[in-house]
């Protein structure tokens, strides 16, 4: 049986925002008994020079919803501006994507493969096939994001395990 587009992309999206979701909710949980400064998480770096936690929650949905927009207009583009959210609203832009994914329809997608989609970042382009940028860039960039903000809350305590970040597996014969 072959693989279908909505499946390397949205199911995949999903299971991945899944696991942010309850990433998310443990680290909320967890700063509720632990005196954990919620306000201070949603700014912490890993490094100096890398972006905060709230810009990796932001492009965790960029990079699941974001990219089925983009792939529905031919172009994926990074966001045009970091929303200065809270925790909470981090938790509802993860919960959004998920219910906008699921409500995706699976022929919309599948219907799409062979497309062309341009990334575009100022002056540069690149040019991908629909199947190509979900797996070259999309998944890569989503999967990126998610550790890095699974890091961050491991790294301020929260008691979080590998299963925690797998989110919902597809099991079954």
């Amino acid at each position: 049986m072959a693989i279908s587009l909505y499946d390397i992309s949205v199911s995949t999206y999903l299971q991945v925002l899944g696991g942010v979701a309850g990433v998310l909710a443990k680290g909320a949980e967890y700063a509720a008994e632990h005196d954990l400064d919620l306000p201070e998480i949603v700014e912490t770096r890993l490094q100096p020079d890398m972006l905060p936690f709230r810009f990796q929650i932001i492009s965790v949905a960029h990079h699941s919803l974001g990219a089925i927009e983009g792939i529905r207009q031919g172009v994926f583009q990074p966001p045009p501006s970091m929303p200065d959210l809270d925790y909470a609203g981090l938790q509802g832009l993860v919960d959004n994507a998920i219910t906008k994914l699921k409500d995706t329809p699976r022929e919309e997608i599948d219907a799409l493969e062979g497309s062309s989609v341009t990334f575009r970042m100022g002056k540069v382009e690149i040019p991908f096939t629909t199947e190509n940028f979900i797996m070259s860039f999309s998944l890569p960039n989503l999967l990126f994001h998610a550790t890095t903000t699974y890091d961050i809350l491991r790294m301020a305590g929260v008691p979080l395990g590998k299963l925690d970040f797998l989110g919902e597996m597809r099991v079954g014969a």
